[in-house]
């Protein structure tokens, strides 16, 4: 079973309808937890009263907030779905690829982020970058219930599949070949980001279908991997709505 802490992955895990096993829950939580003790009881889920210390030394995240639900793990989806169902959802699907991203707490925030833009889904490979872990659902926020993430054995060959179903692969890059306000991010696109000591690996680089880069004027040449995907994410949200506006 998968451990998910906080109030408010738990919240959306049960809003989501995740199989959840049990939940425990700190000794005088419950005003703070009403809601979430609401929807546990409706899906008939046990629900376990501790004290404090107990849920302090069973937390991973240590930042429990009085609930801690086990789950069966969060699956991963084949690519393949994962395109059909973004096409499915929108004529402009929006995808995000991540090139081996380490941090959880990276990845936790991507999620996050690619949920409130309206992402279809992400892509990660399966070696040497971190997966969905109970550190990545709580940082998420809950995100991990509504973004399905693919998880690809080769990412090279993954962004070839992208491209072979219509999708145009921009990468993030440092030296990319214009600022990202400059690039048109409209249509179906999917955006890469690279990992956050080596940013983009050269085959992906190589991959992609053009690359933007972020203006930076201070003294640091590079942001957080997570922040750099925010800012790409919403300006690519920005020219979509700018579009339509314009044709409406």
């Amino acid at each position: 079973m998968e451990q998910i802490e906080g109030k408010n992955p738990v919240r959306e895990a049960l809003r989501a309808g995740a199989r959840l096993d049990r939940l425990i829950v700190a000794k005088g939580s419950e005003q703070s937890l009403r809601e979430i003790l609401g929807l546990a009881s409706t899906a008939g889920i046990p629900i376990q009263w501790r004290e404090r210390d107990w849920l302090d030394k069973k937390s991973v995240s240590r930042a429990h907030q009085g609930v801690i639900a086990w789950r069966r793990p969060v699956g991963y989806m084949e690519l393949q779905d994962l395109v059909a169902r973004a096409y499915e959802l929108s004529s402009e699907p929006l995808i995000v690829i991540l090139d081996g991203l380490q941090d959880p707490h990276n990845l936790g925030s991507v999620l996050r982020t690619a949920e409130a833009v309206g992402a279809h889904g992400v892509v990660i490979p399966k070696r040497r970058a971190v997966g969905l872990t109970a550190t990545v659902a709580k940082v998420s926020a809950g995100a991990v219930e509504y973004v399905p993430v693919a998880q690809v054995t080769n990412l090279s060959q993954a962004i070839t599949a992208l491209k072979d179903a219509g999708l145009w692969v921009v990468g993030a890059d440092m030296d990319g070949e214009a600022l990202h306000f400059e690039a048109d991010l409209t249509g179906p696109m999917a955006l890469v980001v690279g990992g956050e000591d080596k940013g983009l690996a050269r085959l992906t680089k190589d991959r992609c279908d053009f690359t933007v880069r972020l203006p930076m004027y201070g003294k640091i040449n590079s942001l957080n991997a997570a922040v750099a995907a925010a800012v790409m994410l919403y300006e690519v949200v920005r020219q979509r709505v700018s579009t339509k506006t314009s044709h409406g």
